[in-house]
């Protein structure tokens, strides 16, 4: 049967409607359904379903990219296991969060700190594991979280198949906090861990940032350039004052060296882009402007190597609008990712 890109898609097919198995694909994504530390909203871990439902009612031509998906998508299953870690994970890290962290004396607390902590790293080993295989296959690989410790096998695997690589990290938080609320693997250390565990990150360049601790502030002051934030509220002031986005864009490509990893928070966005992702924040990026920064990495004369979407929560109602913005900027990563080979 040939496939017509300008048909609707048809039920039950891959992402973004599309034929592709991984054996044909150029990219393929990879989705981890899991957020045992996530100490706001949940959700999360129905993302890479939500964003797979979604997908199919996105246009396949892009008048940016072209035609992406020309080069094969597919999406692998939802792994089963990591699913089931996910529930006995979250389980165990409840009664830790309702107390606000670990307690002086609380073994039993110690104890379930322990067993999450053992339940991420079991995911980072398998995500890293499963991205590494397919990069040495010479796919273009993209995360589907789920919170955003799941990146954290993505990115490694990542700066290890390409030493030197920088990091633009979008999101309204910093994500350096050390062990937060006790947990080795926290969604809000997953940068810190990064920065910490992979000598082969050259630069991270956080960008959205609009609510973060005054530790993780001096982390990255203290870092000597490796790590450059982008405030929100500096970058809005500069605009209201007439300096226009794509000066700023400017700016914050500029530190990264030329093969890049995109980590993107959808609670990088405007709120109203994604309602139900766990820690909202009022301010952040538009669609287009995120779109912009995005291909404005490519047009710079760097590479896209690879990218992770996390955080994105379908929400307690069913509703699709967070999985409908997840699935069209899932296709602008692949897309900017595809054009910088």
């Amino acid at each position: 049967m040939t496939f017509d890109p300008s048909a609707a898609a048809q039920p039950g097919s891959g992402v973004f409607g599309l034929p592709h198995s991984e054996r044909d694909a150029g990219v393929v994504l990879v989705p981890v359904p899991f957020e045992a530390t996530t100490s706001y909203g949940g959700g999360t871990s129905r993302g890479p379903e939500a964003i797979l439902d979604a997908s199919r009612q996105v246009d396949l031509f892009d008048v940016e990219t072209g035609r992406p998906y020309e080069a094969g998508i597919h999406m692998l299953p939802v792994p089963e296991e990591i699913a089931r870690l996910d529930r006995e994970a979250r389980a165990a890290a409840e009664p830790v969060i309702a107390a606000g962290g670990l307690v002086p004396g609380r073994q039993d607390l110690a104890r379930a700190v322990a067993e999450v902590d053992e339940a991420c790293g079991r995911v980072n080993a398998w995500v890293e594991e499963r991205v590494a295989g397919l990069l040495a296959r010479g796919k273009t690989v993209g995360l589907v979280g789920g919170d955003h410790s799941t990146a954290l096998g993505a990115i490694a695997a990542h700066a290890r198949r390409h030493p030197g690589m920088g990091l633009l990290h979008v999101d309204a938080h910093a994500d350096l906090r050390v062990a937060f609320e006790g947990f080795t693997y926290s969604h809000a250390s997953v940068i810190y861990n990064a920065a910490e565990r992979l000598p082969e990150l050259s630069r991270i360049v956080q960008v959205g940032l609009r609510d973060l601790s005054e530790e993780e502030h001096a982390y990255a002051a203290a870092s000597g350039g490796r790590v450059v934030q982008h405030h929100d509220a500096p970058l809005a002031r500069a605009r209201f004052e007439g300096e226009p986005w794509a000066a700023q864009v400017r700016r914050i490509v500029e530190p990264l060296p030329r093969e890049v990893y995109v980590s993107f928070d959808v609670d990088g966005l405007d709120p109203t882009l994604c309602p139900h992702t766990g820690t909202p924040v009022p301010g952040g990026l538009s669609f287009q402007e995120a779109a912009y920064l995005i291909g404005a990495v490519v047009r710079s004369g760097r590479r896209i190597v690879g990218f992770d979407l996390v955080e994105v929560s379908p929400g307690p109602d069913g509703g699709d609008w967070d999985g409908n913005v997840g699935a069209r900027l899932l296709y602008k990563l692949i897309g900017w990712a595809l054009a910088g080979r």
